[in-house]
Protein backbone atom coordinates (compact mmCIF):
# COMPACT_ATOMS: atom_id res chain seq x y z
CA UNK A 1 0.00 0.00 0.00
CA UNK A 2 1.60 3.26 -1.12
CA UNK A 3 0.13 6.38 0.39
CA UNK A 4 1.09 9.97 -0.43
CA UNK A 5 2.08 10.75 3.16
CA UNK A 6 1.14 10.19 6.80
CA UNK A 7 -2.54 10.37 7.82
CA UNK A 8 -1.45 12.75 10.59
CA UNK A 9 -0.85 15.43 7.96
CA UNK A 10 -4.01 17.47 7.19
CA UNK A 11 -5.62 17.77 3.75
CA UNK A 12 -3.48 15.11 2.11
CA UNK A 13 -4.74 14.32 -1.38
CA UNK A 14 -2.57 13.08 -4.20
CA UNK A 15 -2.55 15.49 -7.12
CA UNK A 16 -3.72 12.63 -9.35
CA UNK A 17 -6.70 11.72 -7.12
CA UNK A 18 -10.17 12.78 -8.22
CA UNK A 19 -12.77 13.86 -5.65
CA UNK A 20 -16.11 14.93 -7.11
CA UNK A 21 -17.59 18.21 -5.94
CA UNK A 22 -20.54 16.59 -4.15
CA UNK A 23 -18.35 14.19 -2.14
CA UNK A 24 -17.71 15.02 1.53
CA UNK A 25 -14.07 14.30 2.31
CA UNK A 26 -12.69 15.40 5.67
CA UNK A 27 -9.55 17.57 5.47
CA UNK A 28 -7.61 15.04 7.56
CA UNK A 29 -8.40 12.11 5.27
CA UNK A 30 -5.71 10.72 2.95
CA UNK A 31 -6.62 9.97 -0.67
CA UNK A 32 -3.95 8.07 -2.62
CA UNK A 33 -2.77 8.62 -6.18
CA UNK A 34 -5.19 7.93 -9.04
CA UNK A 35 -8.06 7.17 -6.64
CA UNK A 36 -11.60 8.40 -7.34
CA UNK A 37 -14.24 9.41 -4.79
CA UNK A 38 -17.62 9.63 -6.49
CA UNK A 39 -20.73 11.74 -5.94
CA UNK A 40 -22.23 12.00 -2.43
CA UNK A 41 -19.63 9.68 -0.90
CA UNK A 42 -18.41 10.56 2.59
CA UNK A 43 -14.86 9.94 3.79
CA UNK A 44 -14.48 10.75 7.48
CA UNK A 45 -11.63 12.16 9.53
CA UNK A 46 -8.25 10.38 9.45
CA UNK A 47 -9.46 7.75 6.98
CA UNK A 48 -6.73 6.49 4.65
CA UNK A 49 -7.55 5.45 1.07
CA UNK A 50 -4.74 3.87 -0.94
CA UNK A 51 -3.76 4.27 -4.57
CA UNK A 52 -5.98 3.48 -7.57
CA UNK A 53 -9.11 2.98 -5.47
CA UNK A 54 -12.72 3.64 -6.41
CA UNK A 55 -15.17 4.85 -3.76
CA UNK A 56 -18.65 4.68 -5.28
CA UNK A 57 -21.63 6.99 -5.12
CA UNK A 58 -23.04 7.50 -1.60
CA UNK A 59 -20.46 5.15 -0.03
CA UNK A 60 -19.42 5.86 3.57
CA UNK A 61 -15.87 5.43 4.90
CA UNK A 62 -15.72 5.89 8.67
CA UNK A 63 -13.23 7.71 10.88
CA UNK A 64 -9.76 6.18 10.72
CA UNK A 65 -10.74 3.39 8.34
CA UNK A 66 -7.76 2.10 6.34
CA UNK A 67 -8.26 1.03 2.70
CA UNK A 68 -5.42 -0.57 0.74
CA UNK A 69 -4.43 -0.03 -2.88
CA UNK A 70 -6.66 -0.89 -5.88
CA UNK A 71 -9.82 -1.46 -3.84
CA UNK A 72 -13.35 -1.02 -5.16
CA UNK A 73 -16.00 0.15 -2.70
CA UNK A 74 -19.26 0.20 -4.59
CA UNK A 75 -22.30 2.47 -4.34
CA UNK A 76 -23.94 2.91 -0.92
CA UNK A 77 -21.51 0.60 0.89
CA UNK A 78 -21.09 1.48 4.58
CA UNK A 79 -17.61 0.82 5.96
CA UNK A 80 -17.69 1.76 9.63
CA UNK A 81 -14.59 2.29 11.74
CA UNK A 82 -12.30 0.69 12.70
CA UNK A 83 -12.42 -1.44 9.53
CA UNK A 84 -9.19 -2.32 7.71
CA UNK A 85 -9.15 -3.41 4.06
CA UNK A 86 -6.10 -4.95 2.41
CA UNK A 87 -5.01 -4.39 -1.17
CA UNK A 88 -7.37 -5.38 -3.99
CA UNK A 89 -10.52 -5.77 -1.88
CA UNK A 90 -13.96 -5.59 -3.53
CA UNK A 91 -16.88 -4.31 -1.44
CA UNK A 92 -20.17 -4.67 -3.32
CA UNK A 93 -23.14 -2.29 -3.47
CA UNK A 94 -24.95 -1.67 -0.16
CA UNK A 95 -22.57 -3.85 1.87
CA UNK A 96 -22.48 -3.01 5.59
CA UNK A 97 -19.54 -3.47 7.96
CA UNK A 98 -20.86 -3.09 11.51
CA UNK A 99 -18.82 -1.91 14.50
CA UNK A 100 -20.90 -2.42 17.67
CA UNK A 101 -21.25 -5.76 19.49
CA UNK A 102 -24.16 -4.56 21.65
CA UNK A 103 -25.92 -1.75 19.78
CA UNK A 104 -28.05 0.58 21.86
CA UNK A 105 -29.02 4.21 21.35
CA UNK A 106 -29.26 4.81 25.11
CA UNK A 107 -27.58 3.71 28.34
CA UNK A 108 -29.51 1.69 30.97
CA UNK A 109 -30.45 4.97 32.68
CA UNK A 110 -32.02 6.27 29.48
CA UNK A 111 -29.32 8.81 28.63
CA UNK A 112 -28.10 9.04 25.05
CA UNK A 113 -24.99 6.97 24.47
CA UNK A 114 -21.83 8.93 23.66
CA UNK A 115 -18.53 7.80 22.19
CA UNK A 116 -17.25 7.21 25.74
CA UNK A 117 -20.01 4.67 26.45
CA UNK A 118 -19.00 1.99 23.95
CA UNK A 119 -15.96 0.53 22.21
CA UNK A 120 -16.06 0.12 18.40
CA UNK A 121 -14.94 -3.21 16.96
CA UNK A 122 -13.96 -3.64 13.33
CA UNK A 123 -14.10 -5.83 10.26
CA UNK A 124 -10.78 -6.82 8.67
CA UNK A 125 -10.69 -7.87 5.02
CA UNK A 126 -7.47 -9.36 3.68
CA UNK A 127 -5.93 -9.00 0.23
CA UNK A 128 -8.07 -9.79 -2.81
CA UNK A 129 -11.22 -10.80 -0.93
CA UNK A 130 -14.67 -9.87 -2.28
CA UNK A 131 -17.85 -9.05 -0.37
CA UNK A 132 -21.01 -9.50 -2.44
CA UNK A 133 -23.84 -6.98 -2.77
CA UNK A 134 -26.01 -6.31 0.30
CA UNK A 135 -23.95 -8.56 2.55
CA UNK A 136 -23.51 -7.67 6.21
CA UNK A 137 -20.26 -8.39 8.07
CA UNK A 138 -20.92 -8.36 11.81
CA UNK A 139 -17.81 -7.16 13.66
CA UNK A 140 -15.49 -8.32 14.99
CA UNK A 141 -14.77 -10.62 12.05
CA UNK A 142 -11.97 -11.27 9.55
CA UNK A 143 -12.40 -12.17 5.89
CA UNK A 144 -9.36 -14.10 4.66
CA UNK A 145 -7.36 -13.36 1.54
CA UNK A 146 -9.09 -14.10 -1.80
CA UNK A 147 -12.26 -15.31 -0.06
CA UNK A 148 -15.71 -14.53 -1.49
CA UNK A 149 -18.81 -13.64 0.51
CA UNK A 150 -21.85 -14.34 -1.65
CA UNK A 151 -24.42 -11.58 -2.18
CA UNK A 152 -26.93 -11.15 0.63
CA UNK A 153 -24.94 -13.10 3.22
CA UNK A 154 -24.55 -12.28 6.91
CA UNK A 155 -21.03 -13.02 8.15
CA UNK A 156 -20.84 -13.66 11.90
CA UNK A 157 -17.53 -15.54 12.15
CA UNK A 158 -14.11 -15.47 10.51
CA UNK A 159 -13.86 -16.62 6.89
CA UNK A 160 -10.75 -18.63 5.89
CA UNK A 161 -8.61 -17.55 2.93
CA UNK A 162 -10.03 -18.68 -0.43
CA UNK A 163 -13.32 -19.78 1.15
CA UNK A 164 -16.65 -19.24 -0.61
CA UNK A 165 -19.33 -18.52 1.99
CA UNK A 166 -23.05 -17.88 1.60
CA UNK A 167 -26.26 -17.66 3.60
CA UNK A 168 -27.64 -16.30 6.86
CA UNK A 169 -25.52 -16.91 8.81
CA UNK A 170 -22.81 -17.40 6.18
CA UNK A 171 -21.33 -20.89 5.91
CA UNK A 172 -18.58 -22.23 3.71
CA UNK A 173 -19.94 -23.89 0.55
CA UNK A 174 -16.71 -24.23 -1.39
CA UNK A 175 -13.30 -22.79 -2.23
CA UNK A 176 -12.23 -20.23 -4.84
CA UNK A 177 -9.01 -19.28 -6.60
CA UNK A 178 -7.58 -15.83 -7.14
CA UNK A 179 -9.80 -15.21 -10.16
CA UNK A 180 -12.93 -15.96 -8.12
CA UNK A 181 -13.69 -19.21 -9.93
CA UNK A 182 -14.79 -22.11 -7.77
CA UNK A 183 -12.08 -24.75 -7.32
CA UNK A 184 -12.72 -28.32 -8.45
CA UNK A 185 -11.36 -31.56 -6.98
CA UNK A 186 -8.65 -33.35 -8.93
CA UNK A 187 -6.98 -36.20 -7.08
CA UNK A 188 -5.47 -34.87 -3.85
CA UNK A 189 -5.65 -31.28 -5.05
CA UNK A 190 -8.15 -28.51 -5.74
CA UNK A 191 -7.70 -26.87 -9.13
CA UNK A 192 -8.76 -23.52 -10.55
CA UNK A 193 -10.50 -24.18 -13.88
CA UNK A 194 -9.53 -20.73 -15.10
CA UNK A 195 -5.79 -20.60 -14.39
CA UNK A 196 -4.87 -24.21 -13.60
CA UNK A 197 -3.45 -23.16 -10.21
CA UNK A 198 -3.45 -26.03 -7.73
CA UNK A 199 -4.25 -25.94 -4.02
CA UNK A 200 -3.87 -28.45 -1.23
CA UNK A 201 -6.61 -28.84 1.39
CA UNK A 202 -5.51 -29.62 4.96
CA UNK A 203 -7.39 -29.13 8.24
CA UNK A 204 -10.15 -27.08 6.59
CA UNK A 205 -7.74 -24.60 5.05
CA UNK A 206 -6.03 -24.49 1.67
CA UNK A 207 -2.58 -23.48 0.48
CA UNK A 208 -1.50 -22.78 -3.08
CA UNK A 209 0.97 -25.30 -4.48
CA UNK A 210 4.09 -23.98 -6.20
Amino acid sequence: MSLPTSPDSPAVHSTSARVTASADVDPTAVIGRDSVVWHLAQVRDSAVIGSECIVGRAAYIGSGVVVGDRCKIQNAALVYEPAVLGDGVFVGPAVVFTNDRHPRAVNPDGTLKSAADWQPVGVTVDQGAAIGARSVCVAPVRIGAWAIVAAGSVVTRDVPPHALVAGVPARRIGWVGRTGHRLISEGDSLVCPDTGARYRLENDSITEEH
